[in-house]
């Protein structure tokens, strides 16, 4: 996700200062306002705009060697590009002051952009001991600037000034974002208070990065090992295979190795007959980094959660929630809480429900036992595949991964805005497996290029997510260059590559983030695209998967990859129907990975700090969401503590975030409605949903933006119907209340 970079950037390049110019040698600070300063000239790769089409990274020229004096060299630049705005004999303006620092730290942000992007989707060993390096030194080299009292004072100047002046909507955003955000960093805190946020803001970044790669570690490094065939029975001949490959490229001839997916519940467990073997492949997952094998990120935890709680104090906030949601869209911590505890009632009914189902199913089958985790996708598939004849193997075959992409994915964009996509194979990618495309806008104008990364590796971390190489922005005339990671499985050598139903989606959802980069038209790159609040970045991809099934797109992707015969119908009106099923988990478990979060952030700092064991550690999670009252031993939360990497690795990230999935689906199910009352897929509705939210990036209320989108405030209720979580409804067991949202979300 491009918001993950954006934070790790932004923790390097203060004010989201990414962006290139189009030109050849970076254009310093003595360029742009402030003539006369010592700005230092770079030198090496980074230095200079890439040479490509839309400056795109030129991989073949860029070394591991190249990253550590890239890094020092554009802190330095950024460095003295500061001070030359603090030493400024003029007057503070927005221009030399606001304008100076959104222009400051280009080669700096263009290092940290490819950077972070490789260690994410194509690590080495290298690029972890650099990352490990790199990273305190990034957040001092931030925190000298956010927390600088004589940089602050010139926008303060700037800020209170702020009625006199004559400025776009664009521009007194991005004035308010600059003051806020240096005051939540800080800057009206004491020297003393100061001083110890840049202590706990270094303490955080390195362990955070020690997180994330212990964390990736435990899943990519310590692989579950089968003895014999037979434990694997139920898998294809090619997972078979695959598995025996695995084992002797880990050392294990012979025998056979499942790599762990990120998440709590594995993806080959429904089709494993050998129930013991699920169990292992099941518990080796919600075990992992938790001191059962050599990797325990637990002390990691429980130092996150105290150094957090201890900031969030020194702020005079009660918790680290409070102080991390100050620019959300939900901006409370108890909105998001009642958002999600009201649905938990008929959740917890739903899960209640659906376990005595498949204790049915699991007895009809001849077994003598109750469901346990690592069964109920299995029996859960089993009773799907009854109650709707679905036929999830046989759905795959209609799913070939480029014909998902380029008759689905882009024909949808096509219809709904008018792009076009051409391959290209004349950019260096950084994996051979990355494809490339130059994406033509409505005019018939380059609108920028996309990249696609879909197979899983070990060099790769978990799950799914865009970003950007290069912002758009007026102010340096940059286009996009957005990128998409997946961890799709790669076919053996010879076959053809299917994808999961799952994956289509994966593949839409990303594209609908892409889209909200490549339709950016902002001035800042600090408010470009995606760079919006955690609880809605969400929004757009998640909107843009209701194309996945919508017929005219279905029926032009979705063709047998032997006979070319399209989907039949009635297997899509089975997958509809479907979609309610099974939501006790599918639900389930991502609710309680949000209160979970919740829970870690609602911590006081005494109450943090007295979490100072690994044991303490589990106790706090199990008695956390043992208060639910959600049925988590039948269904564990999408992850762990000790393997959340969405809120102990790296920046905050999702961190008092992570219920912006179920915010944003709110948010997505209510367009989808609007979208399907107004006509579906039209030229009409697309272009009206780019220039009310896709084009309109940071600028604006968010509120604000919906209203302009769909002409009233969102509402839960189809969000509730779509999940089957409403009375009368087969999947609501009890009630729930009115769809409004709460009194306090308004606004």
């Amino acid at each position: 996700m491009k918001a993950q970079i954006l934070a790790t950037v932004a923790a390097s390049a203060l004010l989201g200062a990414c962006a290139t110019t189009p030109g050849g040698e970076i254009e310093t600070m003595a360029d742009a306002n402030t003539a006369g300063a010592n700005i230092p000239q770079g030198t090496g790769y980074f230095a200079s705009d890439s040479t490509l089409p839309f400056h795109a990274p030129d991989f073949s020229k860029i070394s591991e060697d190249d990253y550590i004096p890239a890094f020092e060299q554009g802190m330095a630049i950024h460095k003295a590009e500061i001070d030359a705005i603090i030493n400024n004999p003029e007057a503070p303006t927005f221009s030399n002051t606001i304008v100076a620092l959104e222009k400051s730290g280009r080669m700096l942000g263009r290092v940290a952009t490819v950077f972070f992007a490789l260690t994410g989707s194509n690590t080495t060993d290298r690029l972890d001991e650099i990352n490990t390096e790199i990273s305190p030194k990034l957040t001092a080299h931030s925190d000298s600037i956010t927390l600088n009292p004589e940089l602050f004072a010139r926008v303060k100047a700037v800020y209170d000034n702020r009625a006199a002046m004559a400025m776009t909507r664009e521009d007194a955003k991005l004035l308010e974002d600059t003051y806020e955000g240096m005051v939540h960093a800080g800057a009206l805190l004491t020297d003393a208070q100061r001083a110890r946020v840049k202590e706990i803001n270094s303490e955080l970044s390195e362990i955070t990065t020690e997180f994330g790669q212990e964390a990736r570690a435990a899943m990519a490094d310590q692989p579950v090992i089968f003895d014999t065939r037979e434990e694997l029975a139920g898998l294809s001949e090619s997972d078979i295979k695959s598995a025996a490959d695995f084992a002797a490229e880990k050392g294990h001839p012979g025998k056979y190795a499942i790599a762990l997916q990120n998440t709590t519940q594995q993806p080959l467990l429904p089709n494993m007959t050998n129930r013991a073997a699920r169990e292992k492949l099941f518990m080796a997952s919600y075990h992992r980094a938790d001191g059962t094998t050599d990797i325990d990120t637990r002390p990691l935890v429980a130092k996150i959660a105290a150094l957090r709680a201890e900031k969030a104090s020194l702020f005079g906030e009660p918790d680290w929630a409070t102080y991390a949601m100050w620019d959300r869209m939900a901006e409370k911590p108890a909105t998001a809480l009642g958002f999600m505890e009201r649905m938990v009632p008929a959740l917890a009914a739903t899960q209640r429900r659906e376990a005595a189902m498949l204790d049915e199913a699991i007895k009809a089958d001849g077994g003598n036992f109750e469901v346990k985790p690592w069964d109920w996708y299995r029996y859960a598939n089993k009773v799907k595949a009854a109650r709707y004849d679905l036929d999830e193997d046989a759905m795959t075959e209609y799913f070939q991964l480029d014909k998902v992409l380029e008759d689905g994915v882009f024909y949808a964009a096509n219809k709904l805005y008018g792009l076009r996509f051409e391959r290209r194979t004349d950019l260096p990618v950084y994996h051979p497996d990355v494809w490339t495309y130059t994406v033509f806008d409505r005019d018939g104008s380059e609108l920028g290029i996309f990249y696609f990364d879909p197979f899983q590796r070990p060099s790769k971390r978990g799950g799914a997510w865009m970003s950007n190489f290069v912002d758009q922005s007026k102010l340096w005339n940059t286009k996009p260059v957005i990128y998409n990671v997946l961890n799709i499985p790669k076919a053996p050598a010879g076959e053809v590559q299917l994808v999961s139903f799952d994956n289509v989606n994966t593949m839409f959802h990303e594209f609908g983030h892409a889209l909200h980069g490549f339709f950016a038209n902002q001035t800042y790159p600090s408010l470009s695209g995606t760079a919006v609040a955690r609880d809605f970045v969400e929004y757009p991809s998640q909107v843009n998967e209701v194309w996945a099934t919508y017929p005219e797109v279905l029926s032009n992707y979705a063709k047998h990859y032997r006979t070319g015969e399209p989907i039949p119908s009635e297997m899509i009106t089975k997958i509809e129907a479907a979609a309610k099923f099974n939501q006790g988990y599918d639900f389930g478990e991502t609710v309680e990975a949000a209160l979970l979060d919740m829970k870690w952030a609602a911590l006081s700092k005494e109450q943090a700090e007295a979490i100072n064991t690994p044991a303490k550690v589990t106790e706090f999670e199990r008695k956390s969401l043992e208060e639910l009252g959600l049925e988590i031993d039948l269904v564990p939360p999408r992850y762990r503590s000790t393997y959340f990497n969405h809120i102990f690795s790296g920046p905050a990230g999702y961190s008092a975030g992570y219920y912006s999935y179920l915010w944003t689906e709110m948010l997505d199910r209510d367009s989808r409605k609007w979208f399907m009352e107004n006509g579906g897929l039209t030229r009409a509705n697309g272009d009206h949903y780019r220039e009310t939210v896709l084009s309109t990036g940071g600028t604006m209320d968010y509120f604000e933006m919906f209203r302009n989108f769909a002409g009233r405030d969102p509402d839960v209720t189809p969000m509730l119907e779509a999940r089957g979580l409403v009375p009368g409804d087969e999947a609501a067991d009890s009630e729930v209340s009115d769809g409004a949202l709460p009194a306090d979300t308004a606004g």
